[in-house]
């Protein structure tokens, strides 16, 4: 079992440790609750840094990035950040990722840790082209500060005009008496924030300073139970859940990451742009409970005569809305806002409705 720097200070702080992608990783502190409002109302700090980074450089790395990703790095100046996928053969999905251009010739692609060691066998194998690649997921840590008070804490503790930083934007500079971190407008909550890739031999102090500096402006250690709440709260899929090797972008309502422009020649684009333009049989869809129930990962989606019409993927009681709340493939013919749909839980079918997410409104 791996772990993160911060292990040891998890663990000072009570936190309920659990296996995640071969990390020992703080489930929760406070509470899974306690933790998602703190986020939604002032702010929480996640140790994130079990996720892999790999660094492309070199004269080919813009044609590396553009063959291996599904979005169209032309659009992607430095200084910012894309959301984007790998797509194995078959038009499945490797992974999902962010895709950081760091300088002219330079990319960082961030992938889920469960995911890292395939994802480099992956990039290793479709390196065609000579671009430089670098696995540099063991020597960085990521810190992610999210939440509405993220910039009124973490102002103080840098010389970066953080206000200037756009959604999906990043700078390189000094936090918390730290040079050459990589502060970045991105996050996984839909709450606003921002994460810190630094130095391994950085994180403990970078985490002690933000406790320290946000302690009395609610800051509270976050955990991946409520990591997990609120990215589902924010409609944001999860890998291994929502997106596998079988799913494809199109499926997964993900189009617009799967540019079809001219020049972006990337894995399984055939495939891929045969389905965009003919249409798929199942689509990744959001659903909010009306009656009283939690839906979970596996459950059975029928519609009112008990015809089997899909799968849940993920599923959460809201804290916000106080119902049940998740996605899940529905088959063709169930895709529209209001459609009625039931989910099977424990042999009884609870009605639901098919809805657009974010499932709450967010800042």
């Amino acid at each position: 079992m791996q772990k993160t720097v911060l292990n040891e200070i998890h663990k000072q702080l009570g936190a309920r440790m659990v296996p995640f992608a071969g990390f020992e990783m703080p489930v929760e502190y406070s509470g899974i609750t306690h933790e998602h409002m703190a986020v939604r109302e002032a702010a929480g700090l996640f140790d994130v840094s079990h996720m892999g980074e790999f660094l492309v450089a070199g004269p080919h790395a813009f044609d590396f990035v553009q063959f291996v990703t599904s979005n169209n790095v032309a659009d992607l100046p430095v200084g910012k950040a894309q959301y984007s996928c790998m797509p194995n053969n078959d038009g499945g999905i490797v992974d999902d990722l962010i895709v950081y251009h760091l300088e002219e010739d330079k990319y960082m692609l961030v992938v889920n840790a469960a995911n890292m060691d395939k994802d480099w066998d992956w990039c290793m194998k479709n390196n065609h082209v000579g671009a430089e690649l670098e696995n540099r997921s063991h020597q960085i840590s990521l810190l992610a500060v999210q939440g509405p008070k993220a910039l009124e804490i973490m102002q103080p503790l840098t010389s970066v005009d953080l206000s200037r930083i756009a959604f999906y934007s990043f700078t390189t500079g000094d936090f918390a008496g730290v040079d050459n971190v990589i502060i970045s407008n991105t996050g996984y909550t839909g709450s606003g924030g921002f994460e810190l890739y630094i130095s391994n031999d950085a994180a403990v102090k970078v985490w002690e300073i933000l406790m320290k500096e946000g302690g009395d402006k609610g800051l509270v250690p976050a955990g991946l139970g409520a990591r997990d709440t609120l990215r589902l709260e924010a409609g944001f899929a999860l890998y291994g859940n929502d997106l596998n090797d079988r799913t494809t972008p199109i499926e997964a309502g993900l189009s617009w990451i799967t540019k079809l422009v001219e020049g972006n020649d990337f894995i399984s684009r055939p495939i891929l742009e045969k389905q965009k333009n003919e249409g798929v049989e199942k689509r990744l869809k959001g659903f909010v409970l009306e009656d009283r129930g939690i839906p979970r990962k596996g459950y059975e989606i029928v519609d009112a005569s008990g015809n089997l019409i899909g799968e849940v993927t993920s599923g959460t009681m809201s804290p916000i809305l106080k119902k049940g709340i998740g996605m899940g493939y529905l088959n063709k013919g169930f895709w529209a806002i209001d459609t009625e749909i039931f989910i099977r839980i424990r042999n009884r079918d609870l009605k639901a409705r098919v809805v657009k997410p974010p499932f709450v409104k967010l800042k």
